[in-house]
């Protein structure tokens, strides 16, 4: 049997030395962060949180099928199924556009082509201010595009257009309730 090198075993404890000082520093580095998930229930700067906030936004009434459709999501998704909130912090002004476009043409026994697939794109502008000022908190936009199979007849191409528009109106819903809780994530902590 051999003793073990007397540099070597220096080596590795200096090795570990450093090893273990680079963990403590990373251990305190991340222990200063401020990173927290966006629907937590701890308190913004303002002093509720972020569910709270968006479950006490009033959204304005629109005047289409779709952008009603787009309303209603975010009602239910800004309350959690608990409707409108009685007396609103906040104001949404929403404006939904749509834009119906053929997809794919194809050659069917006819000198006619024949559109045989659509998208629908949902655009949404909205504003969100503050009920008791008026000022305004933010301003932004969002887009969503659904396909769809047109078939030969009419009707289950309308059909199909609608089911859609309502696939398009959910998924708008979702990335505007999102925009908007970063929104007033990131008012509440320039207003503290």
């Amino acid at each position: 049997m051999s003793l073990p090198d007397r540099e070597k075993t220096e080596l590795s404890r200096l090795l570990r030395r450093v090893a273990l000082a680079g963990l403590v520093g990373s251990l305190a580095l991340v222990s200063a962060c401020t990173v927290r998930p966006l629907y937590s229930s701890a308190p913004l700067s303002t002093g509720s949180s972020a569910n709270a906030e968006l479950a006490s936004i009033a959204i304005k009434p629109v005047r289409t099928r779709y952008a009603q459709q787009v309303r209603n999501n975010l009602i239910f998704g800004f309350g959690r199924g608990a409707g409108e909130p009685a007396s609103p912090l906040y104001s949404l002004t929403l404006s939904v556009g749509e834009a119906v476009e053929s997809s794919a043409l194809v050659q069917v026994g006819t000198d006619e082509d024949e559109p045989t697939a659509g998208s629908v794109t949902l655009t949404a502008n909205y504003t969100l201010t503050d009920a008791k000022t008026g000022a305004v908190i933010t301003v932004g936009k969002r887009s969503i595009t659904s396909s769809f199979d047109r078939p030969r007849q009419e009707f289950a191409s309308y059909r199909a257009q609608i089911d859609a528009e309502n696939r398009a109106a959910r998924e708008l819903a979702e990335a505007l309730q999102l925009s908007i809780a970063q929104d007033l994530v990131r008012h509440g902590k320039t207003a503290g």
